[in-house]
């Protein structure tokens, strides 16, 4: 009888052993370690990991410099599935590729000298490439923050001009909206004292330390980071409208105006007017149907467990996850599961 049970929990072993080799690894790149993209795909994978989950995938977490990266590695074949800035996605498959981009702070930034830094500093990816990226879902609205001390003489975004800032690492979708922004305003790195792209986990820190006067990044809210800038020292949000702005949105559909809601950090009462994008959870063609369908599916089964996991996925519901427009279109799986559930 001994002997018999030890076969058979053998046997379990290799099968389970043997399942687990052959279920299919999605890889999911997300951002830095301190920002909501990390959570936001760890909390998918959680989802897609369940125990007991029959649809043979195993999912991946990587964390990454954010949203271009993300796009630039998912064309090139380096990731499965990423999260991005939905106006990145856009661009992306509206464009032969998007570029992280080094600004030289000694020149104007020209539509010729931005191409040049491209070739550079980027891997060129072809139409094919950028057409063939794809939506799976619209996640949450993000946020374009800009944190000051709370003596600071900065009130507005023209303020920030001549003071040191951080506007996230290269590859961030932070650091490349900032970029347009700037073009949009008619200024250069040049105009500020000094430009740190500092990560995400360390701006905070950078702020209360005094060795930045200004951080800058889009983030769902309420998040960690602003959080800790808020709580460990004296720190307020700061409107961010104007002309430059005003521009910015005009030209680009994918950035709409939005509040950052009052109160949700100490010392912060009133709603900060600003711009943001929502979140988009992306493939490519590349992706299989069935694979893109079981991940879609995994979400939406579990959405009630998935909306617990952060307070930023609070408001999310099927419909306003595929109330468009999209930034790049739907994945035939992602369409096949929406068309079953009989929400397309």
């Amino acid at each position: 009888m001994f002997i018999k049970t030890i076969l058979i929990t053998a046997l379990a072993l290799l099968f389970s052993s043997y399942s687990n080799a052959q279920k299919r690894v999605v890889s999911l790149g997300t951002g830095g370690i301190s920002g909501v993209y990390y959570p936001t795909g760890g909390s998918i994978c959680r989802i897609v990991n369940k125990p007991g989950a029959v649809h043979g995938i195993r999912c991946a977490l990587e964390a990454t410099d954010g949203s271009v990266s993300n796009i630039n590695r998912v064309q090139q074949g380096l990731l499965d599935v990423g999260i991005a800035q939905s106006n990145w996605v856009y661009r992306s498959y509206n464009s032969s590729a998007v570029r992280s981009v080094s600004l030289n702070p000694a020149a104007v930034i020209s539509s010729s000298t931005r191409d040049n830094i491209v070739q550079q500093n980027s891997v060129a990816m072809d139409a094919d490439s950028a057409s063939s990226l794809r939506t799976l879902l619209l996640l949450y609205r993000e946020y374009f923050t800009l944190i000051v001390p709370s003596d600071s003489a900065i009130y507005s975004f023209d303020d920030i001009r001549g003071k040191r800032i951080s506007i996230g690492p290269q590859g961030s979708g932070s650091h490349a909206t900032m970029d347009e922004l700037l073009q949009k305003k008619g200024w250069t790195l040049a105009d500020f004292s000094q430009v740190l792209n500092l990560d995400t986990a360390e701006q905070a820190s950078a702020l209360c330390e005094g060795r930045i006067d200004v951080m800058i990044y889009i983030v769902a809210h309420p998040s960690a980071i602003a959080r800790e800038a808020t709580e460990d020292c004296e720190s307020r949000l700061i409107s961010v409208q104007g002309t430059g702005v005003e521009q910015l949105l005009a030209d680009n559909s994918y950035y709409r105006w939005a509040q950052i809601p009052a109160a949700i950090y100490r010392g912060n009462n009133k709603a900060i007017d600003t711009f943001g994008v929502n979140a988009t959870l992306f493939t490519s063609s590349a992706l299989s149907e069935q694979t893109a369908y079981s991940l879609v599916k995994s979400v939406f089964e579990n959405l009630p467990e998935f909306r617990s996991f952060h307070k930023a996925f609070s408001q999310l519901e099927p419909d306003v996850m595929l109330k468009g427009p999209f930034a790049a279109p739907l994945h035939k799986g992602a369409i096949r599961y929406f068309k079953e559930i009989g929400l397309m």
